[in-house]
């Protein structure tokens, strides 16, 4: 005979897709006795992210979302992936071509609204699929968007329309790049479902696949966000999430350089030029990040004395919690202008046509390369 905790186990919260339980408020996917009778039935956990914006830090297990991922190769299925453009190669899904299968892929590019209005669109498009194609993914269609600002939404949703046919449509993506709001979207256009899923800043708000009901008899199913800790949106405290994560469109800031100059990022990064003729950088990163210029020879002591206090944030308190900062010696090629990629924070790009060496300095395991230029 059913037990009260395995009728309860058998449904799942319309927010985050997690199994329901009524044991363990510590567990995922408690629900206290005073919301057990409310419709659309939510955790405990998205009822505090929607009603407090507050998130308790639980994420899906890497092995059960590589599961996850995995079923989708044996369906017959449009495959949505969405990926942070401020972000780009920390939110890719790194083999998802293998996953899919031979289902469709279509790529969503959130967060067009923090480039410059002047943006040639075309150009970042082709920029996208070369960037995609070098990371194995074949895709059908690229399409720009902000979930922010409600621009190019309507273009997804055509997009989605056109290339689904009489299909499922599974949206994948990595933790906080818009996948949520996009599948909110999707319910209101494609479903008379009365429930949203819970949206947030905070990482691995989806715990579990959730399937929505179409009006066509198919189904949106949104997967969990896998969460990379080689971004630093992941591994950053939560108190400094909302300074590192752009809310307006970026404003470059450019430094003429000659070499043995430093650049700091709050405390979360370095940068130094270290040889080269006199050129110019142009920083683009969260307003949130104030930047401190300074002499090479001066940037070890600088950080052992103000890391968290002048250089912050994160706090000196905070920083004991995160990974030191590790090298990265890049040479940059003569010829042309290159981003220096650390992912999470943003780029740098060396404006310069002579080439360049610098050392990058970010948390130990977090993605930092060299890439063509973004803009």
């Amino acid at each position: 005979m059913p037990t009260l905790e395995n009728e309860w186990n058998a449904k799942k919260c319309a927010g985050c897709g997690v199994s329901l339980q009524i044991e363990d408020g510590k567990r995922p996917g408690f629900v206290p006795e005073a919301a057990r009778e409310r419709e659309p039935i939510i955790c405990q956990r998205c009822f505090r992210i929607k009603h407090y914006n507050d998130a308790s830090s639980v994420a899906i297990d890497q092995d059960d979302f590589l599961r996850l991922l995995g079923g989708i190769g044996s369906t017959n299925s449009l495959v949505v992936h969405i990926v942070d453009l401020f972000d780009f190669e920390g939110s890719m899904i790194s083999g998802l071509q293998r996953f899919v299968g031979n289902n469709p892929v279509l790529l969503v590019v959130n967060k067009i609204d923090l480039l410059p209005k002047v943006t040639n669109w075309n150009r970042l498009r082709n920029w996208v699929q070369k960037q995609a194609k070098a990371g194995g993914l074949r895709v059908v269609d690229v399409v720009l968007c902000s979930a922010r600002r409600n621009i190019g939404f309507d273009r997804v949703v055509e997009a989605i329309g056109q290339l689904r046919g009489d299909r499922d449509v599974y949206v994948v993506g990595a933790t906080n790049v818009g996948k949520s709001t996009l599948v909110n979207r999707l319910i209101a256009d494609y479903s008379d479902l009365a429930r949203e899923l819970t949206v947030s800043r905070y990482p691995g708000t989806t715990l579990d696949a959730i399937s929505i009901p179409l009006d066509d008899g198919r189904s949106i199913i949104d997967m969990p966000g896998i969460v990379y800790k080689s971004r630093l949106s992941e591994i950053v405290p939560r108190e400094t999430l909302h300074a590192l994560l752009p809310d307006k469109p970026l404003k470059p800031l450019t430094y003429q350089f000659y070499e043995k100059q430093t650049l700091f990022f709050g405390a979360l990064a370095r940068f130094d030029f270290t040889a080269g003729e006199r050129q110019s950088f142009t920083a683009y990163l969260s307003s949130g990040i104030p930047v401190h210029r300074t002499k090479q020879e001066r940037a070890d002591e600088l950080y052992d004395d103000h890391r968290g206090v002048m250089l912050s944030p994160p706090t000196r308190e905070e920083l004991e919690d995160m990974p030191p900062l590790v090298r990265h010696n890049m040479r940059i090629p003569p010829g042309g202008p290159k981003d220096i990629f650390i992912s999470g924070l943003g780029w740098i790009k060396a404006n310069g046509s002579t080439g360049a060496v610098v050392d990058v300095y970010a948390p130990k395991g977090i993605k930092v390369l060299l890439r063509d230029c973004i803009l």
